[in-house]
């Protein structure tokens, strides 16, 4: 499994077509994507297990992890490589019982320090800390100081992600404070060259080039 360092691309909620999503993944992944994740917020559980499955199969092809949105269930059902935990979602203890020891389980910690090393206590794979600036999917998400991530990495020795708002051009700030990750939805998903967009951030990560 691929080093916790690079793009971490958000899948965006309001595609429902499978082979168009996938479609989109792989250009993100051609584009320098290190890790994917899926995220749908969408009632009609076929329709997103059917992403789901589209995104896993484009994920398994390049070679590439797929994370799996706050679902436990559906991680689990998928085989996904993991899950993504926020406030309300499982236990970080049933996800890793559910999904196994090798499974990467992920852990939103928004501004709060102390629940990244709660995280890390109880094995997380990685933390991620946001929102950096002003999230289109997220509007009223709690604002994080780059600090933290500086903090979270010399304090923690897990990979860092950040979330939020974050662009090219204000990312390469987040990595020299300390992000391993930039988590991403629209900045690569609603650009009109997703594969151009996507490697635009990942250039911000030259040794994963």
């Amino acid at each position: 499994m691929s080093r916790l360092r690079g793009l971490y691309a958000i899948t965006p909620g309001d595609i429902s077509e499978p082979s168009r999503l996938a479609a989109l993944v792989r250009a993100a992944i051609v584009g320098g994507a290190a890790l994917i994740q899926f995220r749908d917020k969408t009632p009609d559980a076929a329709g997103r297990r059917a992403r789901a499955a589209a995104v896993l199969a484009a994920c398994r092809t390049a070679g590439v992890p797929l994370i799996v949105n706050d679902d436990l269930d559906l991680a689990a059902e998928l085989g996904a490589d993991g899950v993504h935990l926020g406030r309300g979602d499982a236990p970080l203890e049933q996800a890793r019982a559910r999904l196994g020891a090798k499974a990467l389980v992920g852990v939103s910690c928004y501004d709060d320090l102390a629940l990244a090393r709660a995280a890390r206590h109880q094995g997380a794979d990685y933390v991620a800390f946001g929102s950096f600036f002003a999230s289109p999917t997220k509007p009223l998400a709690v604002r994080a100081p780059s600090a933290l991530l500086h903090a979270a990495a010399v304090e923690l020795g897990l990979p860092v992600v950040a979330i939020g708002g974050i662009t090219p051009e204000n990312g390469r700030a987040l990595v020299a404070a300390g992000a391993d990750m930039l988590a991403v939805v629209s900045g690569v998903f609603a650009a009109a060259d997703v594969t151009a967009a996507a490697r635009a951030y990942a250039r911000l990560f030259p040794e994963e080039l």
